[in-house]
């Protein structure tokens, strides 16, 4: 899933506290730190394989659903810039501590919800403060624990939460929903209270400085990607012509165009448009919103696709993505060893091949398919592919960086994906739901649904996928455009495990 642990401005220059920091991770403050990047980016895929029951109990219509995804997603991106300069403004600990209070309170919110609109603003409230808490918790790492084996512990354990957190979110959800599908939002509550409890008395403050925040900026580029969802959501059920769609396709425009006029003119833009003066970059930058875009549309494909249409339970449908969970830790990995040693681009395209020949192989399956081989093959190959691919993109965007500069162009590579994200889904969406239709099924809760209506259901879904092997095909193209050397590459990630470590 979408990455939800943001980096602050850089880990390496932030100013530290008078306290001494600590030369061990052992205790209770790496909870509260690490505790809530767990949570964080549980809540971007927890909701996936509740859905379906939330659609039953809560009556929410198919644009709805996506909304209850793309409301989180879409704040937590598009905030997470604004969120890391909160931490540099009003002190780390300070932003810390009222984002995962933010994000408890609206899970609460989201637990007891009894109507869509709720639960939809609560989702989204929930993003805004993950968007605060995700980077300043991160940069809250450099101020408490010293230069070495420590601060290195500290961002491994960081860093296989984020890991953890996407899988884990997929089965405990499904596991919860057994129970009721509100325990996927209600565990917040307890850990968030004991992640606030911690940090108030475990972590020391930052000193902070006087900032002008780009909060304009920040929300003109939520608002742009919002509208855009908007539109691609009532598109196939109110028809394009619709007046609130053309409206809502007008108003995206306003705004992102907005977005660029401000940003040139900001004191401190969340995003310097000196990063997109690389041709190289701007590619990579194509090539992340994409691809951010493939795995989150991927995964929510896959686990309706399995509950609407195969029927498995919620558990079933979070079970099946453990092999997707370490077919990606392979290819992580496997990517790694090859960075150093092979241009990006070839590493890339080679990867996309591999999710290419997932989504076209499953665009074939129907509703009568077993589990074994014939969905599990494209679930680990397409999952071996995004593995490869999330690991070389984050190292093009920083290529050729400079220590300095390091910080601020993973945060913005961190929100060009996550935004990347909702806005692919939601265009597959409507693919999907335009199939369904076209094909002579209908829309809204499955049970109602009749066997021809969901062959065309299960037919939409498996077209779907050959509009993501199309998204993929584009990730490739802009990927050939990417010029970084293999050694550039290995110096980036030099580069950037010094600067993580304190080491620059």
């Amino acid at each position: 899933m979408s990455a939800a642990g943001g980096s602050s401005e850089s880990t390496g220059r932030i100013p530290t506290s008078a306290q001494p920091l600590a030369s061990s991770v052992l205790g209770v403050a790496i909870f509260a730190i690490t505790g809530m990047q767990l949570m964080s980016t549980l809540d971007g895929t927890i909701v996936i394989v509740a859905l379906p029951r939330m659609q039953d109990e809560l009556g929410l219509s198919d644009a709805a659903k996506s909304w209850v995804i793309t409301a989180y997603v879409l704040t937590f991106g598009g905030l997470l810039l604004l969120g890391g300069r909160v931490g540099d403004a009003i002190g780390h600990k300070r932003a810390f501590l009222s984002g995962v209070g933010v994000f408890t309170i609206a899970s609460l919110v989201c637990g007891l919800a009894t109507d869509p609109a709720t639960l939809i603003v609560a989702r989204a409230v929930q993003g805004a403060g993950a968007a605060v808490a995700a980077p300043t918790g991160l940069a809250l790492i450099a101020t408490t624990y010293a230069v070495g084996h420590a601060r290195n512990r500290a961002l491994a354990i960081s860093a296989a939460m984020q890991g953890i957190g996407s899988v884990l979110g997929l089965v405990l959800g499904g596991a919860l929903t057994v129970i009721s599908w509100r325990l996927a939002f209600l565990i917040n509550v307890p850990i968030g209270i004991a992640i606030i409890a911690v940090a108030v008395y475990r972590l020391a403050e930052t000193h902070h400085e006087r900032l002008k925040l780009d909060i304009t900026g920040a929300l003109l580029a939520t608002l742009g990607c919002t509208s855009a969802v908007f539109v691609f959501t009532q598109g196939p059920p109110r028809a394009w012509v619709d007046p609130w769609v053309i409206g809502g396709a007008i108003a995206s425009v306003i705004f992102f165009i907005a977005f660029f006029v401000v940003e040139r003119t900001a004191a401190h833009p969340i995003v310097p448009f000196s990063v997109f003066d690389n041709r190289n970059r701007v590619m990579t930058f194509v090539s992340l919103f994409l691809a951010g875009g493939v795995l989150l549309t991927l995964t929510v494909m896959i686990g309706l696709l399995v509950q609407d249409v195969l029927g498995y339970s919620a558990l079933e449908a979070g079970i099946c993505f453990i092999p997707f969970a370490l077919a990606f830790g392979v290819g992580s990995a496997v990517a790694a060893k090859l960075a150093p040693h092979v241009a990006p681009r070839w590493v890339l395209i080679g990867a996309g091949l591999f999710v290419l020949g997932a989504m076209l192989y499953g665009s074939t399956l129907d509703r009568s398919i077993p589990y074994f081989p014939d969905l599990f093959g494209p679930i680990v190959v397409g999952g071996f592919g995004i593995g490869a691919i999330a690991v070389i993109l984050p190292l093009c965007a920083v290529a050729g960086v400079g220590p300095g500069e390091i910080g601020p162009v993973s945060s913005i590579t961190l929100m060009v994906q996550n935004l990347g994200g909702p806005v692919v889904l939601v265009v597959i969406q409507a693919v999907q739901t335009s199939r369904t239709l076209y094909l002579g099924g209908t829309t809204g809760p499955v049970k109602d649904m009749t066997p021809a209506q969901l062959d065309a259901l299960g037919y939409g879904y498996t077209y779907s996928l050959l509009w993501v092997a199309g998204v993929a095909v584009i990730v490739g193209v802009a990927a050939f455009w990417i010029g970084f050397s293999a050694r550039q590459i290995a110096a980036a990630q030099h580069t950037r495990e010094a600067v993580e470590a304190g080491e620059l």
